[in-house]
């Protein structure tokens, strides 16, 4: 008769689980038997998955639930900020402020403009002469982000955003995002200083950064909010220069 499964060695029964799907092995798996629900909830498996599946990164823990959540962060992984670069107009932002003659999506590099660091970048979003803003409000639980992991493990939110201006005007850009509670109360914020950039710049786009941690429990969204103006108020789009946005929710 062919051997039980539970006559296997752990280090088989182990390699066996790991080549399941993630979501089966928490939802299934570790039902089975108090075997298999003490095999999924240990470091073991979940540091074999990330090894199978190039997950890299994390400094080396024991804890059980760092390996777990480490790997469903990294398979997770992405920019959360929709349209972040204009390729479908002003879609998916919201709560937009067209001051003087609003915003307006531009190809790179534009007038008296520079080429973008990355290739992978073709449109940015420009300002006007009066104040531009617009947002963005990601609900992270829709996104996949579960009550339990944002109040227990508090995952680091990192906020990327890319302005520039162009050489032959100055320009002014402001950043602010804030963590946001069910009920929109704001538990944590960044708002970057007015950045003013002088007329005969160098056109060259600057990345903003900012990195949420240790922000207390009952984070349920991220409301990303960035725009500006120009300084010369001439009529037309002379402003500021935005795009590549992004927030990541990181392993």
């Amino acid at each position: 008769p062919s051997p039980r499964m539970e006559s296997l060695p752990e280090a088989v029964l182990i390699r066996i689980l790991a080549s399941i799907p993630a979501v089966d092995l928490v939802l299934v798996c570790r039902l089975v038997c108090c075997q298999w629900k003490n095999l999924v909830d240990g470091a073991a498996l979940w540091i074999l998955k990330c090894q199978q599946e190039g997950l890299t990164g994390a400094e080396p823990q024991e804890d059980a639930e760092n390996w777990q959540n480490f790997y469903f962060l990294s398979k997770k992984r992405k920019n959360l900020i929709k349209n972040p670069c204009g390729e479908e107009d002003l879609q998916h932002w919201g709560e937009v402020e067209n001051g003087g003659d609003g915003w307006k999506i531009e190809e790179l590099p534009g007038d008296f403009g520079k080429e973008f660091p990355s290739e992978e970048v073709h449109k940015y979003f420009v300002t006007s002469y009066e104040w531009c803003r617009k947002a963005q409000v990601i609900d992270l639980r829709a996104e996949g982000y579960w009550e339990e992991l944002m109040d227990t493990t508090q995952p680091k939110v990192a906020v990327k955003d890319w302005y520039a201006g162009r050489s032959d005007a100055g320009c002014l850009y402001e950043l602010c995002v804030k963590l946001l509670s069910e009920n929109e109360d704001v538990l944590a914020e960044y708002k970057s200083e007015t950045i003013s950039i002088p007329q005969d710049n160098d056109a060259n786009w600057t990345e903003i950064s900012h990195t949420f941690s240790n922000y207390g429990p009952g984070v349920r969204f991220v409301r990303f909010e960035h725009g500006g103006q120009d300084t010369l108020f001439w009529k037309g789009w002379y402003g500021v220069r935005v795009t590549n946005s992004s927030v990541t929710v990181e392993p």
